[in-house]
């Protein structure tokens, strides 16, 4: 399995960027798709972006299409979700989990991750 640790995570005013950082330390990370979920207070956790193994695929959840970019670098073995104009909506703890087969394209939903990281809170307020 791929170990996960999340960071960059804060309070932020409504409007503003943040950038949260998923570290995957081995040599196995290239190999997966990554993916960020969050889950706000009393409700489930839902899908925000993922990213294929390659880099060259993204998807995004609707309600942060063209305010959230997922990029990866897998020298670093890191992927990142650049978070900008905020909303208060946003606010949630923010997951990075890696696909559970290699090779995949992290389109198929929360059932084909695993490997989650602990998680970062991303507080904005209004």
């Amino acid at each position: 399995q791929v170990q996960l640790v999340e960071s960059g995570g804060g309070l932020m005013q409504a409007g503003g960027s943040l950038r949260l950082s998923c570290a995957a330390p081995g040599r196995t990370f290239r190999n997966y798709a990554m993916g960020w979920f969050r889950q706000a207070p009393g409700k489930e956790r839902e899908f925000v972006a993922a990213i294929s193994w390659t880099g060259g695929t993204t998807y995004y959840a609707d309600s942060v299409k063209g305010r959230f970019t997922i990029f990866r670098d897998n020298n670093k073995n890191t992927v990142y979700l650049q978070m900008n104009s905020l909303k208060p909506d946003d606010t949630a703890v923010y997951y990075c989990a890696a696909e559970i087969n290699p090779y995949g394209l992290g389109d198929g939903g929360q059932r084909d991750f695993g490997s989650w990281g602990q998680g970062t809170q991303v507080t904005v307020s209004s």
